[in-house]
């Protein structure tokens, strides 16, 4: 059977629920499709002999199927068609884990809130894991600090944002209300990640280096996370992006300082032959989030 035929079928099938539930023939395109259809299955689908048009029992049976394939068809054209429009289906989105404070809530809380029956597949990497699983196809879209460079991925800006000095609540650094970069050079700086470099512990390296010193004294952690929390028992101090300041830390406390601060930056990075509704859906949110947070 033809590629034409199935159409053909599905039309008569069309005609037969029309004509059954109202049992009468409306067009003579209704009597021939029937008709076909009869000829196609083998059996009478409606009674003619009488006055009165009725189904016999093999139409009774095929109208309640028949509904039930339309039905069905209609279901997947309407959840095709939303899929297509970004509405349904899913996203693959990883995050570097500093990036869980400041912005990032705001944006995964709008996009559940604009989409919610697309299902948000959240997992925290940093940037080398990051660009392997995006350029692989394993995630959507990379939000990285600052940004993943290969020719395969497109990379926007989200955020930029000074840095700022996190401290122990014990310091004796909190006495001084703008800490100076270069008096610092004696202390023990937290950087991470471990591993892969060059990375954002080598951006703040390059800093302290801007300033005239490279730290003598350095505990290399291999996340945000396991560095706040050295930070938070004392080991030393670290520079981290001024909004993880905006979610309290048990032993933790924050500090502008005084010297070179070129901020750092967030980004959304994907794929460029990715073409998926659902992932430009993803950067508009993003990008009006981030637009209204930066209004005063």
């Amino acid at each position: 059977m033809t590629d034409r035929d199935d159409v053909m079928d599905l039309r008569r099938l069309v005609y037969f629920v029309a004509v059954a539930e109202e049992l009468h023939f409306g067009r003579a395109a209704s009597r021939l499709a029937i008709a076909q259809l009869e000829s196609d299955l083998g059996v009478m689908l409606i009674d003619r002999s009488r006055s009165q048009i009725r189904l016999t029992q093999a139409g009774s049976v095929l109208l309640e199927r028949a509904r039930d394939v339309l039905e069905r068809l209609d279901r997947t054209h309407r959840e095709i068609k939303r899929i297509g429009e970004g509405f349904s289906g899913h996203l693959r989105v990883a995050f570097v884990g500093s990036a869980t404070y400041g912005v990032l809530p705001s944006v995964i809380q709008a996009f559940r809130s604009a989409y919610p029956d697309v299902e948000l597949a959240l997992s925290a990497m940093n940037n080398a894991e990051q660009k392997r699983a995006v350029i692989q196809r394993e995630i959507d879209i990379a939000i990285a600090r600052p940004s993943l460079d290969d020719e395969e991925l497109k990379s926007e800006p989200l955020l930029h944002e000074p840095l700022i000095l996190a401290l122990s609540d014990t310091s004796p650094l909190l006495e001084q209300q703008v800490p100076r970069l270069a008096a610092l050079k004696a202390e023990t700086f937290i950087l991470y990640p471990r591993k892969p470099r060059p990375s954002f512990a080598d951006h703040i390296l390059n800093i302290c280096l801007e300033e005239g010193f490279i730290p003598k004294s350095q505990v290399l952690a291999q996340d945000y996370q396991t560095a706040i929390s050295l930070v938070s028992v004392g080991v030393g101090i670290a520079l981290v992006p001024k909004s993880v300041s905006e979610a309290e830390r048990p032993g933790v406390a924050y500090r502008a300082y005084e010297g070179h601060n070129p901020g750092t930056a967030l980004s959304l990075n994907y794929r460029r032959d990715n073409r998926m509704p659902h992932l430009f859906n993803f950067l508009k949110v993003a990008q009006d989030v981030t637009r209204r947070q930066r209004k005063p």
